[in-house]
């Protein structure tokens, strides 16, 4: 690689780090809605006494607005009712007659940054707190929605809403608290009057997809469906970013053929599924904007960051006919709690429905299933704190890996003492382009090396470090853990924010700072200790191995801003393999002389 590459590469790197502000920000802002814009949906606009008009494909907006009205004609005082078990705090509305918000009792709304332990707080982690409508609203006009007022009771151990509408139809929903974060609910329609009853095909809500906190970016938010056979998410990082394919993010998606097994708004740790008894015939998801921070919160946010989103779900069932005094009833189980593999699992098996998938391991989820298990077994039976223990398993994952990577390094030396043989073969036939390759592989074999054994353990490795990725990012057991000087293992180790720095791509946060995170800085120099280290392979130009020496810049670039769980384990893998490299050092490699082949006198001239 020439200096001109050298060059080249270096202004890649500086114009992908300077794109987004410069391009985003600066030259193309997003643009302002035109006045009375909206991609609000219209069955939740709909006031009592209109009917929706009929849909119609999304206007090209760039950027949506605030969430829909609600459901119920404004100025009628709004019936709440409060339930509670162990695990979670219910509060339940007569506007739609369905679950309101979720508040789960054992963990916060947000974990604090200081290094000691703060007196308790009154915000708890809540779900559906920004949802339009309530879970199981049921939504399609007047033949359903009438003026979405119920009638709230209390019942052993949960909640009942009923409503009777003009037409003659009564709905009832019991909601009925049960173990593991489950609420098991039951809804009745009932045509009591003495003419049959036809229904529209109907939207019943599920929950809406929003962040945690205002220091989530919403990179895990979205809306997990599952159809038997797979699952597919839609989300901020998914679907409704938008791409090449669609310059303009949609506003909705369309899904489902009569296989929705079951439907989860999530985030990063928590979630509400809804798990018909029957498949759902389809879903609607919509985006939508959610309020921006205020106070203090609006602190940990860039001044320049977009609007916060979330994505409403809906279940759609469709039309049917109700015979006079025909009662028709549907059952669905709905989990909102925290995204704890083990009691998912747990419920996926009590109703066979797979909803440990929430987790959204990814490709590598078997050795994320495993690593997270060998994580919980040493924290809850070692009594190794989850620092301790991320450390455990990278040490025994390194002692796995040890003999293959040892393997490797001699294999890598020994073609390195080959190397002045090698360059005479490539030397005497250079003219020859094919018998020069199986020389070398004759050469190579003859001497039992091989130019792919430094790259197998790499890859070995990569399944492992992908599991390991999704595991600590999705793993609630880390948020609140505690390491060091580290107040969450699963947020950056922030020390202390520069002002005035936040400018800089990829670190620093606009109008707020840089964020000082120690642990990233240690991984940035322990990767850079083993580059030195390691010994470049043969052949390589030495300015490629210059590039590849720091290299680790940009992972550093990239990882900064990540969880500590992550850092951690990474800075403790390249301990461990800077330790390896000096114990294979130390080891005599003595590669037997070989007799080089022999120059013609054309190449002697030549040379």
């Amino acid at each position: 690689m020439d200096r001109k590459s050298i060059i080249a590469l270096v202004v890649c790197f500086i114009v992908l780090m300077l794109w987004y502000p410069l391009v985003v920000n600066k030259l193309y802002p997003p643009k302002p809605l035109p006045p009375g814009a909206t991609n609000a949906p219209t069955a939740l606009l709909a006031t009592p006494n209109q009917t929706p008009p009929a849909p119609q494909a999304p206007a090209a907006i760039e950027v949506p607005v605030p969430a829909p009205r609600p459901i119920v004609t404004a100025g009628v005082p709004e019936e709440l009712l409060e339930v509670a078990n162990d695990n979670a705090r219910y509060t339940f509305t007569s506007y739609g007659g369905g679950l309101k918000r979720v508040e789960l009792i054992h963990y916060p709304e947000t974990v604090s940054k200081r290094r000691e332990k703060g007196p308790p707080t009154n915000s708890l982690a809540t779900l559906n707190a920004f949802s339009p409508v309530p879970t199981l609203a049921l939504l399609d006009g007047e033949a359903v929605q009438g003026d979405g007022l119920f009638k709230l009771a209390r019942i052993d151990h949960g909640v009942r809403a009923e409503k009777t509408l003009t037409n003659g139809l009564t709905i009832v929903k019991d909601f009925q608290l049960s173990s593991n974060y489950l609420v098991m609910a039951t809804v009745r329609m009932e045509n009591r009057s003495a003419q049959p009853l036809a229904l529209p095909s109907q939207e019943w809500f599920v929950s809406t997809a929003a962040p945690m906190d205002p220091r989530d970016k919403g990179l895990a938010v979205g809306v997990l469906w599952y159809n038997g056979a797979k699952t597919e998410d839609l989300g901020g990082s998914s679907y409704f970013s938008g791409g090449c394919r669609q310059p303009v993010p949609p506003l909705e998606y369309h899904g489902g053929a009569s296989n929705v097994v079951w439907v989860a708004a999530h985030n990063q740790f928590f979630t509400l599924a809804a798990m018909p008894q029957q498949p759902a015939q389809g879903l609607v998801i919509r985006r939508m904007d959610l309020p921006r921070p205020t106070g203090e919160e609006a602190e940990l946010v860039a001044t320049n960051a977009p609007t916060p989103q979330g994505y409403a779900a809906a279940m759609i069932y469709p039309a049917l006919t109700l015979a006079p005094q025909q009662v028709f009833e549907r059952q669905i189980a709905l989990y909102a709690g925290p995204k704890e593999y083990q009691t998912l699992a747990r419920i996926g098996n009590q109703f066979n429905n797979n909803l440990d998938l929430v987790m959204n391991f990814g490709w590598a989820g078997i050795v994320s299933k495993a690593l997270l298990l060998s994580m919980n077994w040493l924290h809850s039976v070692m009594k190794f704190s989850y620092g301790w223990a991320i450390i455990a398993i990278t040490l025994i994952i390194k002692g796995v890996f040890w003999p293959l990577t040892q393997a490797s390094t001699r294999s890598m030396k020994r073609l390195q003492a080959l190397q002045p043989q090698l360059n005479e073969i490539k030397a005497k036939y250079k003219d020859d382009p094919v018998k020069m390759n199986k020389k070398t592989m004759e050469f190579m074999r003859e001497h039992k090396v091989s130019p792919l054994g430094g790259c197998l353990p790499m890859l070995l490795q990569i399944p492992v470090f992908f599991g390991f990725f999704s595991m600590i990012q999705s793993a609630i057991e880390l948020r609140g853990a505690r390491f060091l000087w580290i107040p969450d293992l699963s947020q950056t180790d922030t020390l202390f924010v520069i002002p005035s720095l936040g400018f800089i791509p990829f670190f620093g946060i606009p109008g707020v700072g840089l964020p000082f995170n120690l642990l990233p800085l240690f991984m940035g120099a322990t990767m850079l200790w083993q580059s030195h280290l390691t010994p470049p392979s043969p052949g390589m130009d030495p300015s490629q191995q210059k590039i590849m020496r720091y290299m680790p810049l940009m992972f550093l670039a990239f990882l900064y801003n990540y969880s500590a769980g992550l850092t951690l384990y990474w800075t403790v893998q390249n301990l461990l393999t800077i330790l390896q490299t000096y114990l294979t050092r130390t080891v005599p490699e003595t590669v037997a002389p070989v007799k080089a082949p022999a120059l013609t006198s054309s190449q002697k001239k030549r040379k």
